[in-house]
């Protein structure tokens, strides 16, 4: 049986990417969140050491690696887990996203939710065991029969930021609904304007607040997960490595199908995984050059007559000309700049374009001389 998709919506930028090469000075890619610094050099020499990969790597991942989860949402997240057998790595996030209805047993006649302006993968792992698809934003719009919501704080594309008490409510509603309720926090590392989601008991206010923190869920993760991804705040895109964690049971059950379907982190990823999970320099560092990046095209952007909206944390800016999306992306590659229209994200009605900071500086700095008034 045929599986009903999208079509990938990178594939209709083609014609807009030819343009966009036609400049002069070449083509400036902001379409795609891909990092394009180098990795970091702790994380390297930490592959290179593990190799040696002979054996079959473990499904839950070496007890190492497990502690370095644990020990990186209590130093960087604020949480305490219970322990090791709460964490679980996966082939980055994108495949948990995609698999996760089926990991949970979900099909036809079951609700899938999520966001309202979302990354689209959240819809197509609905599609992909024949479940229903609901976009709603607002706990009071989740209906009966929800069965797995998601959260996506910070967000994809637009970089919202959820704060404690908006999370918390969630928690409440899913719970009162029955259903898992999974926060993809891949950008959580990457906030900048705390302010916006700053919470007065908060023992950091400028750590983006997660769906396992205990203001949030109270120390009790039952029916909850967070997924997050190394690809972002250590450029390990091409390595694949992710994780989640949470509820032991529901890690214990995904565990399970997991291990019969084979999905499993290589070995080396897995050590690769520990070195950047213990490193906090290189994630400083990659922050500062982003923050270097936002600062110079979001400058370019609102003087050429751009209104950059939410955008408060992660590797985006969401902006608006108070046109069609489409329009703006036309307008955009006469200039040799390259974006994702907002229909990937809000359907046909959007109005706006999201910029990812994933440039090198030159690029970024070619972008912002290209805008009018750059």
């Amino acid at each position: 049986m045929a599986l009903d998709l999208p079509d990938f919506p990178w594939d209709s930028l083609a014609s807009h990417a030819r343009r966009a090469r036609e400049h002069p000075d070449g083509i400036v890619d902001l379409s795609v969140g891909s990092p394009v610094d180098a990795t970091p050099a702790v994380v390297r020499d930490a592959l290179v050491a593990a190799t040696d990969g002979h054996a079959y790597p473990q499904t839950a991942g070496t007890a190492q690696l497990r502690e370095a989860i644990v020990h990186w949402y209590a130093r960087r997240r604020g949480v305490e887990l219970s322990g090791p057998d709460a964490v679980m790595p996966t082939i980055g996030s994108k495949e948990l996203v995609a698999l996760l209805p089926l990991l949970l047993g979900l099909g036809p006649g079951d609700l899938v939710v999520h966001p309202r302006t979302a990354y689209p993968t959240y819809a197509v792992g609905a599609a992909i065991v024949g479940a229903t698809a609901l976009a709603a934003a607002d706990p009071a719009d989740w209906p009966e029969g929800a069965r797995l919501i998601w959260l996506n704080s910070p967000g994809n594309p637009d970089g919202a930021v959820l704060g404690i008490d908006a999370l918390r409510e969630a928690v409440r509603r899913a719970r009162e609904l029955g259903a898992v309720l999974v926060n993809d926090e891949c950008y959580a590392e990457l906030g900048w304007e705390p302010e916006r989601w700053a919470h007065p008991a908060a023992p950091d206010p400028d750590r983006v607040p997660s769906i396992l923190d205990p203001l949030v869920a109270g120390g009790d993760h039952a029916g909850v997960l967070s997924v997050y991804s190394l690809s972002k705040q250590s450029n390990l895109a091409g390595y694949r490595a992710a994780f989640a964690a949470g509820d032991r049971a529901l890690i214990g059950r995904l565990l399970e199908v997991r291990k019969h379907a084979g999905l499993i982190p290589p070995a080396p990823v897995q050590a690769a995984m520990i070195a950047a999970l213990d490193d906090d320099a290189h994630v400083a560092e990659q922050k500062r050059r982003y923050r270097a990046r936002r600062d110079a095209l979001a400058g370019a952007l609102r003087a050429s007559g751009f209104r950059i909206d939410r955008s408060e944390a992660g590797l985006y800016l969401w902006a608006t000309r108070d046109e069609p999306a489409l329009d703006t992306l036309a307008h955009l590659a006469e200039r040799g700049i390259l974006v994702a229209p907002g229909t990937f994200y809000e359907g046909a009605g959007s109005r706006h374009v999201r910029f990812a900071l994933t440039a090198t500086d030159e690029r970024i700095a070619a972008a912002a001389a290209r805008l009018p008034g750059g």
